[in-house]
């Protein structure tokens, strides 16, 4: 969940310290919110940063903060692509089309081969500064919109070289981004957040991501986070707890890695009976974490 509470080079503050040290109370596991891999991937002003050396001492701080607790903890990279802006970067928003996201967007500049290059090696680059800070994990984030799901959709990939077309030429470069982030991390649990489905005409459906998942699976992704495509994490008519469960439910029939459930999670009852039901074998809560930081100790007790 993207708190703003980084500075303004992306660096860990104290509040942002604070923030989830004080929600490491009862979790599970901690996935620390979406950081941008290079400058110009970033989404807004304030967003956490893992795009330089420089931001390690900060980040290995929040892991040790978090340790103390004994609660693992992860860490999401991202790539906002077509939804950065150039108010916020200073360049042009890129993307693997010149698709803009809305009629009030920046139409971006479509990626060149080498261009997607470097954003694979940023990707892998921002892996190893997590392994050097300590994280338990790192999570691709291929959700909500952002870049890797842009190449996914068909609605955001128009391109007609290898990284378009079709189905399989759309996922080859989240593949390759996972191939290298893989080999940054090692044997280190290794999560890829998947949107399954854009809900939106001739958009990415839960049938293509099915097939996208086993792919993910056979290229080294431990655990898949399901949640919502180009629609984004709380798609416009969705409502009542668990409205992205199913999705979770679809994926995890078709691999045998675990598989987390979203979508506005918000008492300890309903969460459960996800797990116990089979419909998913973990769950991330978001809204109601920020809301209130001691939900998982709350939950622990009313179970």
């Amino acid at each position: 969940m993207q708190t703003g509470l980084a500075s303004e080079r992306g660096e860990v503050t104290e509040r942002l310290l604070e923030h989830y040290t004080r929600r490491a109370n009862g979790p599970g596991l901690i996935i620390i919110e979406h950081s941008y891999v290079s400058k110009e991937g970033q989404l807004s002003q304030n967003q956490l940063g893992i795009h330089d050396d420089s931001l390690v001492v900060g980040l290995t701080k929040l892991v040790e903060s978090v340790h103390k607790s004994e609660v693992p903890i992860a860490i999401q990279i991202n790539h906002a692509g077509r939804l950065a802006g150039s108010k916020i970067t200073g360049t042009p928003p890129v993307a693997p089309s010149p698709v803009p996201a809305s009629e009030q967007a920046e139409t971006p500049q479509e990626l060149s081969a080498q261009g997607i290059k470097i954003i694979a090696e940023r990707f892998a680059e921002g892996a190893g500064r997590a392994v050097r800070a300590g994280f338990d994990a790192v999570e691709i984030h291929g959700a909500h919109g952002f870049l890797l799901n842009q190449f996914l959709s068909p609605l955001a990939n128009r391109r007609t070289d290898e990284y378009g077309k079709d189905l399989e030429g759309r996922m080859r470069f989240p593949l390759e981004i996972v191939r290298k982030v893989r080999a940054e991390v090692g044997n280190l649990p290794l999560l890829y957040r998947l949107g399954a489905d854009d809900l939106r005409p001739d958009g990415l459906t839960l049938a293509d991501s099915k097939k996208v998942a086993v792919r993910l699976a056979s290229e080294g992704i431990d655990i898949l986070d399901v949640s919502g495509g180009l629609s984004g994490s709380r798609p416009p008519g969705t409502k009542g707890e668990g409205y992205l469960v199913h999705l979770a439910e679809g994926i995890k029939s078709v691999v045998e890695i675990p598989v987390i459930a979203v979508g506005g999670i918000v008492t300890a009852t309903f969460a459960d009976s996800i797990v116990r039901d089979g419909r998913a074998d973990l769950v991330a809560v978001g809204r109601a974490m920020l809301n209130d930081p001691d939900w998982a100790a709350k939950a622990i007790r009313s179970l």
